[in-house]
């Protein structure tokens, strides 16, 4: 069969294995009926009941009685049903583990039991009545399936066995005395069956697991770093004081962090926070804690923030407007402008007013130091210009270089789910408008929106790979890379299988003219000279003499009175580009006092200079 039915497939196979093993082999004693009860969720109750047809079917005289539900449900059914002794069947085949473990421990399921998730476990009958030994073939080319000692006393045994890491688990029975051999065994590829992997045996009360290995994935995280990037996010956010609902309750606040190796297109570190323990996972997860770990009073920490967290980037999106101004003339690296702490949108009606932070006067700012100082009224006139000459120029020079960049569409990361983010333009906004007019009242674009987006702000929403990846793709030139979160599949001696290359999603046209002037500006954000520059405190007393770093600091409003996110993206080394990083606090405050200390602590590790305990002190100072 396909289709929905295909992720059942492996209940099929168990279920097989345990009346193999308990000598029903399709028949009840005397010809009678073999009764399989299984439990699954409601979800796939289609899928469940057209495998039970077949399964009947293929097997005369047995009966398989469905017991579809919810999790929560299925859980109640299976522990209640145990308690009244209503589980009337020769084998119970189960999804849910956890559950089933317990009443088979608890001595509460009798029938042999086969576990479904690559998981076999069988519960022998007083006896072993079926008296079988030694390795069944069930039939099916390449499945193989150690079944119970037949030198096993009266009585129950368990046995389990879980893979982890690599690492076999097993629980003994209750019964020290007890032998048991059983296996865990796997689905292949499509319809290749099933490959035993490990032999269990139990010797002198012991269990004692033979593994046999399977190959390796060798991923790209620097183990080092990621250690280092999860403490400083985590000890930044701790630090960060909590919002609170519309009913006044408090939020934890979540952040994120990305570090890329710009040249081999990898994730050299990757954290989200708050965070949890995959452990809690191995044994199966209790309701309760699901919802905790989704409660977005706790943060959701199973929201994996640095794919999934949508942002206002700031002013890290100002080298997105800066390129577009050079790639369409609209501005030289060269030209001087007056900044006076205060700008208007021109042909403007209302709300026309505009300020950088602070209403800080910068005075002639070129591109460079624009960007050192975090000019928000040089890039303000940017955005308006490019609007104003949208006939010369098409409506979205910004955000058609944006796109190139990676914003708008998924990086590629290769995780199972990850967000494509959003950049406005003149037509989705008309869209939009004329599906829902109620909650998009204007369809019209207007020179404020491009005024809006030239500084990160507005509809515009980016994650935070995207962010790291987009100055990964500057720092190299204009290679973007689709990042890759394994280097290789090698077998247990280390001989390589696969090596996995680098992906090249797209090539943009960074002329030096243009990089060298922003590259410039960049390392003039953390090293100065320029006394104004925004993270020049976070940075102080770093080795920037021999590894320069080029940064951003983002401080991105996020409505109402709360209070703003902390964002900074930063290249190392400058003169010679090696990683990308991006850090992402919620309602943090300014990126230059939040954000860009742990993006230190992140460079310090990889850069070898600097130890992750080095004191940085209360970073003050920048209004970015």
């Amino acid at each position: 069969m396909t289709g929905p039915a295909r992720p059942c497939r492996r209940w099929v196979t168990l279920a097989t294995a345990a009346l193999v093993a308990t000598g029903c082999g399709g028949q009840g004693e005397a010809g009678g009926t073999t009764r399989l009860a299984v439990f699954a969720a409601a979800s796939l109750t289609e899928a469940f009941e057209a495998l039970a047809s077949e399964f009947e079917a293929a097997h005369p005289g047995i009966v398989v009685d469905l017991h579809l539900a919810g999790t929560p449900t299925l859980v109640f059914q299976l522990r209640e049903g145990a308690r009244a002794g209503s589980v009337a069947a020769d084998v119970v085949a189960t999804a849910d583990d956890a559950s089933m473990r317990d009443l088979v421990e608890a001595g509460m399921v009798a029938p042999p039991v086969v576990f479904a998730r690559n998981r076999l476990a069988i519960a022998v009958p007083p006896g072993n009545p079926a008296g079988v030994g030694g390795v069944a073939d069930l039939g099916r080319p390449g499945l193989r399936v150690a079944l119970a000692d037949p030198a096993v006393p009266a009585g129950r045994y368990t046995a389990e066995v879980l893979a982890r890491a690599g690492v076999e688990v097993l629980r003994p029975s209750r019964e020290p005395s007890v032998k048991a051999v059983a296996t865990r065994i796997e689905l292949g590829e499509a319809d290749a069956g099933v490959v035993y992997l490990t032999d269990v045996r139990a010797a002198r009360g012991r269990l004692e697991a033979v593994a046999i290995p399977g190959d390796d994935v060798v991923l790209s995280i620097d183990l080092a770093a990621q250690q280092v990037a999860e403490r400083a996010l985590g000890n930044g956010m701790e630090r960060v004081r909590p919002s609170v609902d519309t009913q006044g309750n408090p939020v934890v606040n979540g952040g994120s962090l990305v570090a890329l190796d710009v040249d081999e297109g990898t994730v050299a570190a990757m954290a989200s926070w708050p965070t949890f323990s995959p452990a809690e996972f191995v044994y199966g997860i209790s309701p309760g804690l699901f919802a905790e770990l989704n409660d977005p009073a706790r943060g959701t920490p199973f929201v994996n923030r640095a794919v999934l967290g949508l942002y206002a980037p700031g002013s890290t999106w100002k080298v997105v407007t800066a390129m577009a101004g050079l790639a369409t003339e609209v501005i030289t690296p060269e030209a001087v402008f007056d900044d006076r702490g205060v700008y208007t949108i021109p042909n403007c009606r209302r709300g026309c007013g505009r300020q950088n932070a602070g209403r800080a006067a910068y005075g002639a700012v070129d591109l460079s130091r624009a960007l050192t100082v975090s000019s928000d009224v040089y890039f303000y006139d940017i955005g308006a210009k490019l609007w104003q000459q949208r006939e010369r120029l098409g409506p979205t020079p910004i955000q058609d270089m944006a796109r190139q960049l990676g914003f708008g569409s998924e990086t590629g990361i290769g995780l199972p789910v990850e967000a494509d983010g959003r950049v406005p333009t003149p037509e989705r906004r008309a869209q939009l408008n004329q599906q829902n007019p109620t909650a998009f009242p204007t369809g019209e674009w207007f020179v404020g929106d491009n005024v809006n987006l030239s500084i990160g702000q507005g509809e515009l929403a980016v994650t935070p790979v995207q962010l790291a990846n987009a100055y990964a793709t500057f720092a190299t030139g204009g290679t973007r890379y689709a990042p890759n979160l394994a280097l290789r599949v090698q077998a247990p001696d280390g001989t390589v299988i696969r090596e996995i290359a680098p992906r090249v999603a797209a090539e943009v046209d960074v002329p030096p003219r243009a990089r060298a002037p922003i590259m410039n500006g960049l390392v003039g954000v953390t090293a100065g000279p320029d006394p104004r520059a925004t993270a020049i405190n976070a940075f102080a007393g770093f080795p920037l003499d021999v590894y320069p770093v080029a940064g951003k600091t983002g401080t991105a409003q996020t409505g109402g009175d709360r209070r703003d996110d902390a964002l900074f993206a930063a290249i190392a080394p400058a003169n010679d580009p090696r990683y990308a990083v991006s850090v992402v606090m919620e309602r943090a405050g300014f990126g230059a006092t939040a954000a860009a200390p742990v993006a230190r602590r992140v460079l310090g590790q990889l850069s070898g200079l600097e130890e992750p305990t080095t004191p940085l002190g209360t970073v003050t100072g920048g209004r970015e």
